[in-house]
């Protein structure tokens, strides 16, 4: 377990412009973050809720607020986006990954964004920057259940060299983070999602 200072969650800090030139701040999901998570939830579409929680959800239980937020930043941690150029800085995406008690160099992964702040690259930059905290922190792979019409999100874990199982509905899929991050190396992203690890 980590101990949450500003000093960790500064050196985990990084504001970036993603495709459409929105400007985003990238940092570990801290505590305090329940209310941005109660809003980010309110602008999902019934959609997108569906495909996150693999069923209709209308609110966060208190319970899982804390489970989502109060986290050891080893064994289960996430990365959100706020954005920059909307009041209150409003959280605008979250991936975060479990490590699998049973497999510890496996651990389940989860990327969600907001309806507006889809197709702007911020999936791929959250998701990437969980890949690298992962890997600092001895995971080896993601894992996750994807539904097979969320075509967006198979797109997005396919750049990865995602491995894709079709077994019915939700369809299984792995992504061998190792070889993910080194396709990246000598990029700019690549020095921006280093920053993020820390």
């Amino acid at each position: 377990m980590i101990t949450l200072d500003s000093e960790f969650i500064r050196q985990r800090t990084v504001d970036t412009v993603l495709d459409d030139g929105s400007r985003v701040r990238l940092r570990p999901v801290v505590p305090e973050d329940k209310e941005r998570l109660v809003q980010g939830l309110e602008r999902l579409s019934p959609e997108s809720r569906y495909r996150r929680f693999m069923s209709a959800v209308s609110r966060i239980p208190d319970r899982q607020l804390r489970y989502f937020t109060e986290l050891d930043y080893v064994d289960h941690y996430a990365v959100g986006a706020l954005a920059l150029d909307e009041p209150g800085e409003p959280g605008v995406g979250v991936a975060r990954y479990v490590r699998l008690a049973d497999q510890p160099q496996v651990a389940e992964v989860a990327v969600t964004i907001v309806d507006d702040y889809q197709k702007s690259g911020l999936g791929s930059l959250l998701l990437q920057a969980a890949m690298a905290v992962a890997l600092e922190n001895g995971i080896l792979e993601f894992q996750a259940e994807i539904m097979g019409d969320n075509h967006g999100a198979i797109r997005l874990v396919r750049r990865f060299g995602a491995r894709i199982v079709r077994k019915g509905n939700p369809c299984l899929m792995s992504i061998h983070l190792p070889s993910a991050m080194e396709a990246l190396r000598g990029t700019e992203r690549y020095e921006l999602i280093r920053a993020v690890a820390g």
